[in-house]
């Protein structure tokens, strides 16, 4: 079924708001200081207010894109959106991101956009390098991130030899199904639907945080899936920890929320604890696990990776001194999941 819009009330006061912004502010390639300096101007949330905070990152989106900055234009309207368009202005951002996006990918060459027609609602995705000679690698963010983040990689990753798409996680963006535990039954629909394009029986999946979750839970049902490159991923004690339930960030508790079209967080937790994995389905996955901890992660629990270790026969776990998704060793995070991107994946178990 497609997720229907779910306002819900301001994710977290306002100050979580502009801490994980920055976050992804620096993960599209958007500079410390500008990315302080929009900040700055904003002091409240209320949508017709003109310091508020879509009407101040959608006023600097709309200055860059009458200057001819279209990606740019584009990260600031993905930040003006963020973290899930829950208001009509969000929602108007989220419009002009992809439609920016879309008018910066007509200056490229060889990027596509792919509807495909999901049961559970369609799916739009950005694809590049599309060829039955190539590898499939697709791409995907957690519960905030939109595709139109990543899609700017797209040319690096077709030079690379890949055949590429950039997804998104159910309820994020574009994509309107609802965030369930059998949201992991998308990537095999993905690859049966690109098999006519690309090699799907040797993909790689470079899947960062929640979206890590469906990955590996795909690879255990999927054999075509062979590598996974993710970077603090849930695996089990996310969902089932109560104590930890209680420090995670107000942000994340009502995003997952949102996605998960829950009535409130006893329904969400209730729901939740389906998505664990034990290490019976890990012990089923035969790729190759490339995982890179924060070691002072707070939304993601040291006994996450931890299992991930004890369980995968193929796993390596880089662990950063840094919070969640390292922001502060951007380059280091990057650095090493190209390289494990580079090397040949975990071959296909024989039949049978």
């Amino acid at each position: 079924m497609s997720l229907d819009p779910n306002p819900v009330t301001l994710p977290g006061p306002l100050a979580e708001l502009k801490e994980y912004a920055r976050l992804h502010a620096r993960n599209q390639g958007l500079s410390a200081r500008g990315t302080a300096r929009v900040l700055d101007r904003i002091d409240n949330d209320t949508p017709d207010s003109p310091d508020s905070w879509t009407h101040v990152w959608r006023a600097r989106a709309d200055e860059l894109a009458a200057r001819g900055r279209l990606l740019d234009a584009c990260r600031h309207y993905t930040l003006a959106r963020f973290p899930y368009p829950y208001d009509e202005p969000r929602r108007r951002a989220q419009q002009a991101a992809v439609e920016t996006f879309g008018r910066w990918r007509a200056t490229q060459s060889g990027i596509e956009r792919l509807e495909l027609p999901h049961p559970d609602g369609p799916l739009a995705c950005w694809a590049t390098g599309l060829d039955r000679d190539r590898p499939l690698l697709v791409v995907m963010g957690g519960i905030i991130s939109v595709k139109e983040q990543w899609a700017p990689l797209l040319p690096r990753l077709s030079r690379m030899g890949f055949a590429t798409v950039v997804a998104e996680l159910p309820g994020v963006g574009e994509n309107r199904q609802r965030y369930t535990p059998d949201s992991w039954r998308l990537l095999p629909y993905l690859l049966d639907t690109l098999a006519p394009r690309a090699r799907t029986d040797a993909t790689s999946l470079l899947f960062l945080s929640f979206s890590g979750h469906l990955a590996l839970r795909a690879a255990a049902a999927d054999a075509r899936i062979r590598r996974i490159l993710t970077v603090g991923a849930p695996a089990s004690a996310f969902f089932t920890d109560a104590d930890w339930w209680q420090r995670l960030p107000q942000l994340t508790r009502d995003t997952l929320r949102r996605l998960t079209a829950t009535a409130d967080e006893s329904e969400l937790r209730a729901e939740l604890k389906d998505f664990a994995l034990n290490p019976t389905v890990l012990r089923d996955i035969d790729a190759s696990v490339r995982y890179v901890a924060s070691a002072r992660d707070e939304i993601i629990p040291p006994a996450d990776p931890a299992l991930l270790r004890a369980a995968l026969a193929d796993v390596r776990i880089k662990q950063i001194d840094d919070v969640h998704g390292s922001p502060g060793h951007p380059g280091t995070v990057r650095r090493w999941l190209a390289w494990n991107l580079r090397g040949k994946p975990s071959a296909a178990a024989p039949a049978g």
